[in-house]
């Protein structure tokens, strides 16, 4: 069984959302789309300052299985990226909700963020991917 932070907000594509209460948002990768990936080896961030639409293809992440897209879950400006990546890709293995985050997002609509899975709908979803 994946773990499935109850306190984040999820895309049906496997990325994870903490709201952080001031206006902004941290975007990550679930830890059931980094273990079906495998050991990454690089990941692509998005430029800081760049707008990004609701479902762009914002990131690509590579591993020695497969190369796969990240999409951004919510309209918003990438204030942020987590440059520890570049030298670290792997931190999204050991840590995809912590060390492991991908980019923050600023300026987003908070109303948004109700329309992302809950933990309950997004554990329901992958347990419905298993069968």
């Amino acid at each position: 069984m994946s773990n499935v932070p109850a306190d984040l907000k999820y895309t049906k594509s496997h990325e994870w959302v903490r709201d952080n209460g001031d206006g902004t948002v941290t975007v990550g990768i679930t830890d059931h789309a980094q273990s079906q990936l495998g050991d990454l080896v690089f990941v692509e961030l998005p430029e800081t300052g760049g707008q990004l639409a609701a479902g762009a293809e914002c990131v690509v992440i590579e591993s020695v299985k497969a190369a796969a897209d990240v999409y951004s879950p919510i309209a918003g400006e990438v204030t942020e990226v987590n440059s520890a990546l570049e030298a670290s890709p792997e931190l999204i293995n050991s840590e995809p909700y912590g060390e492991g985050w991908i980019f923050k997002l600023g300026g987003v609509d908070a109303a948004a963020l109700q329309g992302l899975l809950s933990a309950a709908d997004y554990g329901a979803q992958i347990d419905s991917e298993a069968d």
